[in-house]
């Protein structure tokens, strides 16, 4: 699969070996000797502390599922943090009902063991970016941009990467990684040790001899380091496939997403030699994969039928990667111009344009694009339902909050629908007695849903429950794992509580004691945050 946006966010890898060495042989022959010290401590010794227990066995990783979870958490902090992380109400719920049947299958497969499925996150965040890409953190986070979402055909092709990343982290790649680095460290460091040597002696035959060693030891350990990534790669295929398929989800959605992988993104196949990559040759995975869908009895040919739900949400990540003003404008020009048929390619294009104009403020063709949309994809099933939400959408860019209430079901079983009805009553502030009790049920049992209870603390504001309100906002910080700004907030609620009792102002006594219980636990893991050396 595409790369990640960095090799720090990957974790796999970051952890390159040493360079060349520019200073005299004296330096080089002193920074060879350190290494080796440290290198000389046992990896067992390093890793295997009382904080650190046995990884599992059999995963073939050496770096414990705690461990792993840390940097995944330290990374997905960041990621929270910036501004093109997009938490979509509609994309979201699309990406979470392919998301949970692969954990599921997972999970039937063995392939997520009990003690992954207890540890490690398991969530999958969405990044405002054009480019086609999803990756793999540790920890069990995933990514995927819009750009991806925008270009797959199919509920089936986004499956086959969301499967093949999943397998990414079901199988410890990156500690494999990480693991399998550390045991190449002796190598290199011998390489630069005799190296070092080399270029001591006296003479132009020395140095050219020392640098060639060191370079030597280095080409060899990094051609280990893409062999192992290669096999990482092809299991990720195999098992994501397997995934995938018993989900539900039809395999050919796998041979044509590599092959567009390969005409769109161009990301594998950049005309290095096949040994010089870490990924294998896309060609060479398209046709594995192939086989695979062809061998399977009864298989069809590898093609996916595009629907109109899926070409509506295409078309809407499509216009929240922001591509531009002179884009949007087109999407709109080509959704007014259009006399097609109704037909999956009509449903994206219309949407496209409406969402377009909104973005734009053309608010009338913005409106006449979506009541066009709904006339054509009728009253019933799920394109009827993504036409009506982005028709009230419209409504509350245009600031006609009760048009919105309208349109939306307070009581919605869906996220995306009950987030979208909860905004529209925070705009109204006449609806927050009906949105705040279904935002609460939601919350306890999803409390790692931060955009939820952001908006339960603004509805639970406009009640007056002003203690509720903030504890609501100390939560939302919780889950996007930032324990400082969620302590303050905590210790913010328990000087209202102070101050609300010294003047005689009644207290919800049993909120209240939730409140400094979670201070207290919010306190020790804010202490452990502030210590934390930078990344």
């Amino acid at each position: 699969m595409p790369a990640p946006p960095s090799t720090a966010a990957r974790g796999i890898s970051s952890l390159s070996g040493p360079r060349r060495p520019r200073r005299g042989a004296r330096v080089a022959l002193a920074v060879a000797l350190a290494a080796a010290q440290l290198a000389a401590v046992p990896l067992h010794a390093q890793t295997l502390t009382p904080a650190r227990p046995l990884p599992g066995l059999g995963d073939g990783a050496e770096m414990s599922t705690g461990t792993e979870r840390e940097l995944g958490d330290r990374i997905a902090r960041e990621l929270y943090r910036d501004p093109d992380f997009v938490d979509d109400p509609v994309l979201a719920d699309y990406v979470q009902g392919i998301w949970q049947p692969l954990l599921a299958a997972a999970r039937q497969r063995g392939e997520l063991t009990p003690e992954l499925d207890e540890r490690f996150a398991w969530v999958l965040l969405i990044g405002r970016d054009r480019s086609i890409n999803a990756f793999a953190l540790p920890g069990g986070y995933l990514g995927v941009n819009t750009g991806l979402i925008a270009i797959v055909g199919s509920r089936d092709e986004l499956a086959s990467v969301l499967a093949h990343e999943l397998t990414h982290v079901t199988q410890r790649h990156i500690s494999r990684m990480l693991t399998q680095q550390s045991r190449q460290m002796p190598l290199m460091l011998a390489a630069m040790l005799l190296g070092g040597l080399a270029m001591s002696k006296s003479g132009r035959s020395g140095g050219d001899l020392g640098s060639a060693m060191m370079v030597g030891g280095q080409a060899m350990a990094m051609q280990k380091q893409l062999d192992f990534s290669r096999d990482m790669e092809r299991e990720a295929d195999r098992i994501g496939f397997g995934v995938m398929s018993q989900a539900g989800f039809a395999p050919q959605g796998a041979a044509v997403m590599f092959e567009k992988l390969q005409y769109a993104s161009r990301l594998n196949d950049n005309g290095s030699y096949p040994y010089l990559r870490s990924h294998p040759l896309t060609s060479e995975r398209i046709t594995e994969m192939q086989a695979r869908v062809q061998f399977r009895e009864g298989a069809p040919p590898p093609t996916v039928a595009l629907t109109p739900e899926h070409a509506m949400i295409a078309a809407r990540a499509r216009v929240l990667g922001r591509p531009g003003v002179d884009l949007l404008r087109q999407w709109v020009q080509a959704a007014q111009g259009s006399t097609a048929p109704a037909s999956a390619a009509t449903a994206g294009t219309l949407y496209a344009g409406a969402m377009a104009a909104k973005e734009l403020r053309d608010l009338a063709a913005a409106r006449s694009l979506a009541q066009k949309l709904r006339t054509q994809v009728g009253t019933a099933g799920e394109p009827a339902r993504l036409a009506r939400l982005l028709a009230a959408e419209i409504e509350m860019g245009a600031g006609n909050a009760p048009a919105a209430v309208a349109l939306l079901d307070v009581r919605a079983k869906t996220r995306g629908e009950m987030l979208m009805a909860g905004q529209a009553a925070l705009l109204t502030r006449t609806h927050a007695a009906e949105a705040a009790p279904v935002l609460r049920d939601w919350v306890a049992t999803h409390p790692r849903d931060a955009t939820v209870w952001r908006l339960l603390g603004g509805l639970y504001d406009v009640e007056g429950d002003t203690l509720r309100a903030i504890r609501a906002e100390a939560e939302s910080q919780v889950a996007q794992l930032d324990y400082v700004a969620a302590r303050d907030r905590f210790r913010a609620a328990q000087d209202y509580v102070r101050e609300t009792t010294a003047k005689g102002g009644r207290i919800d006594h049993i909120e209240a004691s939730i409140v400094d219980v979670r201070a207290r636990e919010i306190e020790r893991l804010a202490r452990e945050q502030m210590e934390e050396k930078p990344m």
